[in-house]
């Protein structure tokens, strides 16, 4: 058995929820002689480039969850033309959508009604559409911005597991994404709808929203909010963040025509061009 197996096994039994509450109270503790020597054993470990941050003193966060969600200074990331990687990591995994599946990982596919909570209205939105996973690496800026400009119709809170995202895991916990502990946004955008999928994992305290705060944990079962006045977010804006790593799925309505070097497992950064959509106002035409 390998090691990856065996680390993905372990974590059926583990009590996910306890552990990243317990991690949680941690990285919110406000203790000079902790959250200072976490911060920077946190930053030599992972290689963390503080160069880029507004605040390049580990010393001046008043939380490691300061630390962790810190932002950067305005020209470290420029946006790209088209569609945009909402958030720095790992292109794990994209291409379109087919009948009604994702590609998690290599042998294993996940539906968008299971990712979505189980609302087939909302998955058929995105029949024939385009999918893609960004997983956010400890040592990446874990802020979550914007695709394209859009306004927020619906927020929807789904309970599960918290499992870890990284490869070892999703090569080998199936469903993972549409497993574990999540938060789907929905938005209305100039090329259609947009579900931007919010996923937390083993030791993930909370996801925070720009519009709402802190959101998870809730309890057990789906929650839809909605908002009385509209929500709208310009294409680069930060829409909400991790407090501890874990990964984000994008669907949109329409084929994205993704970036040509771009492949499964690429580098990106928060503000790179995935690629484009087709123009709203122009008719698609026939292939010849």
């Amino acid at each position: 058995m390998s090691l990856a197996k065996l680390f993905s096994l372990i974590q059926y039994p583990l009590p996910h929820h306890l552990l990243s509450r317990v991690v949680g109270c941690l990285a919110e503790s406000r203790l000079t002689w902790l959250k200072n020597p976490l911060i920077r054993l946190f930053i030599k470990i992972f290689k963390v480039d503080m160069n880029e941050a507004c605040e390049p003193d580990p010393t001046a966060y008043a939380t490691f969850n300061d630390f962790f969600t810190r932002q950067l200074k305005p020209d470290a990331r420029p946006l790209g033309e088209g569609v945009l990687c909402p958030a720095d990591g790992k292109l794990s995994q994209f291409g379109p959508i087919e009948a009604d599946r994702l590609l998690q990982a290599k042998g294993h596919r996940f539906s968008v009604v299971d990712l979505l909570g189980g609302d087939a209205e909302a998955a058929r939105r995105y029949s024939g559409g385009s999918y893609a996973n960004i997983y956010l690496s400890p040592r990446d800026y874990h802020r979550v911005h914007m695709p394209l400009a859009g306004t927020l119709t619906e927020m929807v809170y789904v309970p599960g597991r918290l499992f870890s995202v990284n490869a070892a895991t999703t090569d080998h916990v199936p469903n993972l994404f549409a497993r574990n502990e999540r938060l789907v946004c929905h938005f209305d955008t100039e090329q259609g709808p947009m579900a931007v999928v919010l996923v937390g994992a083993m030791i993930v305290a909370a996801i925070e929203t720009v519009w709402a705060g802190q959101v998870t944990p809730l309890s057990g079962q789906v929650q839809r909010i909605r908002f009385d006045q509209p929500i709208h977010l310009e294409r680069g804006a930060e829409m909400g963040r991790f407090k501890l790593g874990s990964t984000v799925v994008l669907a949109f309505a329409d084929q994205v025509d993704f970036a040509a070097p771009l492949a499964p497992g690429s580098k990106v950064q928060m503000g790179q061009s995935l690629g484009s959509l087709p123009d709203p106002g122009v008719p698609a035409t026939c292939d010849r």
